[in-house]
């Protein structure tokens, strides 16, 4: 998989997560502690996320850190 394939599969996993929560951009930014502009740039592959704002996302979403590069579902 290449390097764009794969931020926006994270992308597309992270949206498909914070839906499954009920949570809007906005809701997942507060938890974060990201910006709202981030995390919609992240979901469309525009924000190349590093592995801090990852953390920050999977702690947010309560899941594995791990769970975020679950691409099987998408």
């Amino acid at each position: 998989m290449d390097e764009k394939k794969l931020y926006e599969s994270i992308g597309k996993r992270i949206k498909s997560l914070r839906e499954k929560r009920g949570l809007t951009q906005e809701k997942l930014a507060e938890k974060s502690g990201l910006s709202l502009d981030y995390i919609g740039k992240i979901e469309v592959n525009i924000n190349q996320p590093g592995m801090k704002a990852l953390i920050k996302i999977a702690d947010a979403l309560n899941v594995e850190m791990m769970s975020l590069f679950n691409f099987k579902d998408l």
